[in-house]
């Protein structure tokens, strides 16, 4: 395959599958031995992960690191956006917070901002056979496209050939491809070289008259259908992706006689939702989102998961009547584990002067912890023991630790320890800890115990469950996905001759 080849994925809408189509695409190539990597110029997420040099980029963007067989970089991603309201965000460069911009605001930084990507882009060009770059949201979001840096203005300012993924699930597959190609300037449609479908549920032969359809009326192909798959659910690039019903998985039947069931809190600004995700993997615990204080009536353990805007989601905790559900359920001998923003509401105090500027605000009080906001984030992947077991995890938070008068929950090194435990009550600032199979066995039978049940962990390893996934993924690509297309897009760019299709974008 050709070196400084590329590729750019596209979708008709957010979650319409361009996450799982880069990593199919990333893990097929790299299993063919081609030297891949990933690439997002911009995304919009507080779900987001640390790399080795001690940066922040998408989750989305290590699973597909993951895919390649490569360690996640901070060139991966070199543009995060972290929404800490409906109208801010934090702007995460190259791995490090630079900032909050307004979405009026951060359209005079675009300039700038696509100088990095391109260097950026082209810097990985150099370096691998192959570049897989997935774009944001849509491509046709025309209120945007004079700023953009993600979808068809890096496309065009790199060469980029461009696949575009619907949703069948959704509804309307066929209107949203052709729209999308049809609202997009003659340039720009002179990329999008065909489209692919995502999460079909049925026989392929029924879409046949709408692919020919599509083809006769767009002159290009779709080149692939892939089927629904109920296997694929691990690292949702938000809450939202979830099941309607809160759902987390495809929780399998117990090994003991009893289930155990997980309540975890949907906060308006949640970050990292995707913890409860490993034990969403263990058999026999059943994991569900929750947004009011019902969906906490008979769950066996409630976790509080990280949030983007911790004194603000406090707030909304508290007038919901979740707040004192949580409290209640603590106060009735029942298991609690806060993670990242959810372990500093437990806390006794939390002075914000940063993040929400509301200074010293009282936490839930059933950790003893205070909390103090620094300006400057916390960056890491730490290591250490929790429950006698090895732990590894990373942090991403600007709260930091000023005092606790409780037993740590991770021991470290250096003697130090992370985190707090009394009682029924835990809290760490580590993501990923419940991704350590020994811990979260051990949290596990902690939570049983308290909760009375008599719950048996399984012997589930999170690793092969991902690498499954990802494997999965690329199988699909291979055996849907017209490949020797794909290999010819990737190696030769847009194909010549590709015709307009009115009305183009306004």
């Amino acid at each position: 395959m050709a070196v400084s080849g590329a590729l750019l994925v596209a979708g008709t809408t957010s979650d319409a599958g361009k996450s799982v189509l880069a990593a199919g695409i990333c893990r097929w190539l790299a299993r063919s031995g081609v030297a891949v990597a990933p690439f997002k110029a911009q995304n919009m997420s507080n779900n987001s992960f640390v790399t080795p040099e001690g940066g922040e980029i998408g989750r989305a963007q290590a699973l597909q690191a993951f895919a390649c067989g490569l360690e996640p970089s901070v060139r991966f991603n070199p543009v995060l956006l972290k929404p800490g309201s409906d109208r801010s965000s934090q702007v995460v460069v190259l791995g490090k917070a630079v900032g909050t911009v307004s979405a009026l605001s951060y359209r005079a930084r675009k300039a700038e901002l696509m100088d990095v990507v391109l260097d950026t882009l082209a810097g990985l060009r150099a370096g691998y056979d192959v570049v897989v770059c997935e774009g944001a949201g849509s491509p046709a979001e025309i209120n945007l496209r004079a700023t953009d840096i993600a979808n068809m203005g890096l496309a065009r300012a790199a060469g980029l050939p461009v696949l575009v993924v619907g949703d069948i699930d959704r509804g309307g597959v066929f209107a949203h491809l052709f729209g999308t190609l049809a609202l997009l300037d003659a340039a720009d449609q002179a990329l999008l070289s065909g489209f692919v479908i995502n999460k079909f549920r049925g026989d392929p032969a029924l879409l046949e008259p709408g692919l020919a359809q599509l083809k006769a009326l767009t002159g290009r192909d779709v080149l692939g259908v892939l089927p629904w798959r109920e296997e694929l659910w691990l690292d949702a690039e938000d809450s939202l992706s979830y099941a309607a019903d809160g759902v987390v998985g495809r929780p399998s039947p117990p090994v003991g006689a009893d289930w155990l069931r997980v309540a975890a809190v949907r906060l308006p600004r949640v970050s990292n939702a995707t913890d409860v995700e490993a034990l969403a993997a263990e058999p026999g615990v059943s994991v569900r989102f929750t947004t009011s204080p019902v969906g906490l009536a008979d769950a066996d353990l409630v976790v509080l998961p990280g949030s983007k805007s911790t004194v603000a989601d406090l707030a909304w905790l508290r007038s919901t009547g979740l707040a004192d559900a949580v409290v209640a359920h603590a106060r009735a001998g029942k298991p609690v584990v806060g993670i990242c923003g959810g372990f500093q509401m437990l806390g006794r105090v939390i002075d914000d002067r940063v993040e929400s500027g509301d200074g010293v605000v009282p936490g839930l009080g059933l950790l003893d912890v205070e909390v103090e906001f620094a300006e400057s984030k916390t960056l890491g992947r730490p290591a250490g023991t929790a429950f006698g077991c090895p732990a590894t995890g990373y942090e991403i938070h600007h709260g930091r630790v000023r005092r606790s008068g409780d037993e740590p929950l991770v021991a470290l090194p250096d003697g130090t320890g992370e985190g707090a435990v009394a009682g029924p009550v835990l809290g760490t600032h580590w993501h990923g800890l419940l991704e350590n199979d020994g811990v979260r066995r051990a949290v596990l039978r902690w939570a049983a115990t308290l909760a009375g049940r008599s719950f048996t962990p399984g012997e589930v390893s999170f690793g092969a469950v991902r690498a499954a996934q990802v494997d999965l993924l690329g199988d699909l690509v291979a055996d849907h996905l017209d490949t020797a297309a794909l290999r010819r897009l990737i190696e030769s760019g847009a194909p010549g001759g590709l015709p307009f299709v009115p009305p183009g974008a306004p």
